[in-house]
Parts: C-alpha cells; sequence; structure tokens
C-alpha cells in the first residue's frame, strides 16, 4: 500500500513538473508566432489597405472594394511568406537570423502564387521577386532591431525624466526608505503631542 502511495504520488509530480515545464516553451512559441507571422501579416493588411486607398482604379471599383482587395492580398502574400520562411527555418534547423530561411522561404511561396497566378512564368517571376523582397525585408528588420530597441530605451528613459516631479514641488513621490522616516517621525510627534497634553492634565 505504502509502495502504491509513493508511486501515485512520484506520478503526480512528474505530471505537475512536466506540465510547468511545457507551460513556458508553449508561451515563447506563441510570442515567437506572434512576432514572426501573425503581427508582419496584419501590418501588411493594413499596408495593402493603405495602398487600395491611394491606387488608381479606386473611382472604377469602389474605394471600399479595392481597400479590402489590396489589404487581402497583401495578407495573403505575407502570411505565405512568413509561413514558408518559418516552415524552412524548422527544417533546416537554423536561428531567425538567418536570411538562408528568408530566400528559400520567398521562392518556395513565390513559385507557388506566381504558378496559381501567371502560370510557369510568373512562378519564375514571383519567385525571384519574393525571394529578393523578402530576404531584403528581413535584413533590414536585422540591422532596425538594435536601433529600434536603444531608441525606444532613451524614449523611455527621457519620459520618466519628464514625468519626474522637481525637488521643489510640494507633491513628492517618496520611496521605501523615505516613507519608513515619514512614519517615523509622524510617530515621534505623535508621542510627543500625547505626553504635552498628559502633562497639561496633570497639571
Amino acid at each position: 500500500m505504502a509502495s502504491t502511495e509513493k508511486t501515485l504520488e512520484e506520478s503526480s509530480s512528474s505530471s505537475s513538473s512536466s506540465s510547468s515545464s511545457l507551460s513556458p516553451s508553449s508561451s515563447s512559441s506563441s510570442e515567437f508566432w506572434k512576432e514572426r507571422f501573425f503581427i508582419p501579416t496584419l501590418l501588411a493588411g493594413i499596408a495593402g489597405g493603405g495602398a487600395g486607398l491611394l491606387s488608381k482604379y479606386r473611382k472604377v471599383h469602389g474605394l471600399a472594394n479595392i481597400s479590402a482587395t489590396y489589404a487581402a492580398n497583401f495578407a495573403i502574400v505575407t502570411g505565405c511568406y512568413c509561413g514558408a520562411r518559418e516552415f524552412v527555418q524548422r527544417t533546416r534547423g537554423t536561428g531567425p537570423d538567418d536570411l538562408l530561411n528568408s530566400a528559400i522561404g520567398g521562392f518556395g511561396s513565390g513559385a507557388i502564387l506566381g504558378r496559381l497566378q501567371g502560370g510557369q512564368a510568373g512562378a519564375v517571376r514571383y519567385s525571384v521577386m519574393f525571394a529578393a523582397v523578402g530576404t531584403s525585408v528581413d535584413f533590414a528588420i536585422l540591422k532596425l532591431k538594435p536601433v529600434w530597441k536603444s531608441y525606444s530605451e532613451s524614449v523611455s528613459e527621457k519620459s520618466n525624466e519628464w514625468l519626474k516631479l522637481p525637488e521643489w514641488s510640494p507633491i513628492q513621490v517618496l520611496d521605501e526608505e523615505a516613507l519608513a522616516a515619514k512614519k517615523a517621525r509622524e510617530q515621534k510627534l505623535y508621542g510627543q503631542s500625547s505626553l504635552g497634553s498628559l502633562n497639561g492634565k496633570e497639571s
């Protein structure tokens, strides 16, 4: 009986540890796909809608229809490219910084979409175009990431300094040490006032 209880405890502890170990990986995987797939597709759809607003066909097909068509096409193209790129990355077992994944993913997604759009000639044309544009965009993002990170950090530091109250301001945000000192002073003054009132009553 004791051995059975011990086995049950070990199995429950192992299952809880396995579930706790799986939760961070699943959350990191969802963040990875959000950053590498969903956000680029959403941004491409927004850019496509903006391009539809400037299209010369907006008067013929209607502003709403042409904007929706451009947004859908941009989102589909970007989603196919990002999905192919991530598939190549997982297959090759490399990191997200490997631009060869971008080139292969762009070539494959461009060949499929080009084949559906314009036959063999379209497959060749779109594959080269997708590979070149996708690799160039990913290269630019890799180079601009550290610049954007340092810029955002500097902006956050400046905003914190701007929101900080001056020393002469009557409203001050106190830290833990200042709050403890203020509380001690208040308790001391309260004790002195209480002692003074008692002395006055006795006299």
